[in-house]
């Protein structure tokens, strides 16, 4: 089990830039595969961007391609979402969540381990 704290989130204009951060306890961490998911008020939960024990591999959403960066830092038990060029549609509740499956897993079901949640909003 990995336990994860989320942060970073806030209220920003359209445009700008933000970085979360999710940081993990336990000495496992980098066991893990990690991903950020996503949810606005009466939609899914939605995949946003993972990436691979090593941090080799990434994988992103189609509405994120471009504009968000995943990466970890083993060193730290930290893994980030740089997310650029802000758009209203971004606003939603942000999850970190860690992962044993097999590749990197696209599909909340696959992920057994998840943060609380930081707000992000972007006004127009």
């Amino acid at each position: 089990q990995v336990q994860l704290v989320e942060s970073g989130g806030g209220l920003v204009q359209t445009g700008v830039s933000l970085r979360l951060s999710c940081a993990a306890s336990g000495r496992t961490f980098h066991t893990y595969k990690m991903g950020w998911f996503r949810q606005a008020p009466g939609k899914e939960r939605e995949f946003v961007a993972g990436i691979s024990q090593n941090g080799y591999s990434t994988m992103y959403g189609d509405s994120v391609k471009g504009r968000f960066t995943i990466s970890r830092d083993n060193a730290k038990n930290t893994v980030y979402l740089q997310m650029n060029s802000l758009k209203p549609e971004d606003t939603a509740v942000y999850y970190c969540a860690a992962s044993l499956r097999v590749g990197v897993p696209v599909h909340p079901i696959f992920y057994d381990n998840w943060g609380q949640g930081t707000q992000v909003t972007v006004s127009a």
